[in-house]
């Protein structure tokens, strides 16, 4: 668990460069002494953003995002909808564009009763890199109560102790284009 600079026990200037170079060091860092086969990034709401980028530079494990944004701009729009948010927002944080990026498992979870950061926002991030994207919906989850949902807790253990197991798709109809319409028969 890493306190963001001027938070915690945390000193220095908040920036957006230097969030994620501060996010990096420690990631290198963990790297030193463990796999990274074995690491796993996590990150709840604001912090989404910073795990999804640090996932799309490196790679861990797997990438579990609880109650992500799409994009921080966004939410903020949702909350002062009359306000410039580019004077507002320093640090835009677009989850959006780094996931693409992510190479590893991707893990969303989400409560379908947050006011804060809507659901939808975790079903339009689940949608950018779908082959490695899964989103676990909490019914009932809000923003700060999931750890009071038992399914929320056997999502996460299900998320970290299952091993990924590679199908062979050959003969499916995964890549079937189901939008194609189909010659008509003739009578």
């Amino acid at each position: 668990m890493v306190d963001y600079r001027g938070f915690g026990k945390s000193t220095g200037k908040r920036t957006h460069k230097a969030i994620k170079r501060d996010m990096q060091v420690v990631y290198n860092k963990i790297k030193e002494k463990v796999a990274e086969k074995y690491i796993v990034l996590y990150g709840r709401s604001l912090g989404s953003g910073f795990a999804a980028k640090l996932a799309s530079m490196n790679n861990p494990r797997m990438l579990v995002l609880d109650a992500p944004y799409y994009s921080l701009s966004k939410v903020a729009k949702k909350f002062i909808p009359f306000m410039p948010i580019s004077l507002i927002i320093k640090f835009p944080i677009p989850t959006y564009k780094w996931l693409k990026y992510v190479q590893c498992p991707i893990h969303i979870i989400h409560g379908t009763d947050d006011q804060l950061i809507p659901y939808k926002s975790s079903v339009k991030l689940s949608k950018i890199n779908p082959n490695n994207t899964t989103l676990h919906t909490v019914i009932g989850g809000g923003h700060k109560d999931l750890n009071q949902f038992e399914a929320y807790h056997k999502m996460l253990s299900d998320i970290v102790n299952t091993k990924p197991v590679k199908m062979n798709l050959t003969g499916s109809s995964i890549e079937y284009d189901y939008a194609k319409k189909k010659p008509k028969a003739k009578a």
